[in-house]
């Protein structure tokens, strides 16, 4: 029998949050086709670039209450002067999100 899709939200969102992650994220895979090489390269590259920086220490992790006030306008000043996570106009930010 298929359940209907208010039904399987419903359940989705009554899990644990790594859970509800994790689906989401198998979710968003199936709906891509095909794949871009080059950019999924570019991507792992990406990450393995924060996780050196964390693992180095050059870069400060932030908790992710902090960056959606900063990303969604929400800043002081002290954030504002500091930059948004991610955006920097010379490479990375120093700032990984956690």
């Amino acid at each position: 029998m298929t359940q209907n899709p208010t039904e399987i939200l419903k359940e989705a969102l009554s899990l644990p949050p790594e859970a509800r992650a994790a689906l989401a994220s198998s979710l968003l895979d199936s709906l891509d086709q095909e794949v871009d090489e080059k950019v999924e390269a570019a991507w792992q590259a990406e990450i393995a670039h924060r996780l050196m920086e964390l693992d180095m220490g050059t870069a400060k992790p932030i908790p992710w209450s902090e960056a959606r006030r900063t990303i969604s306008g929400g800043q002081d000043g002290a954030t504002a002067r500091r930059g948004s996570p991610g955006c920097s106009s010379g490479g990375s930010s120093g700032l990984s999100l956690v």
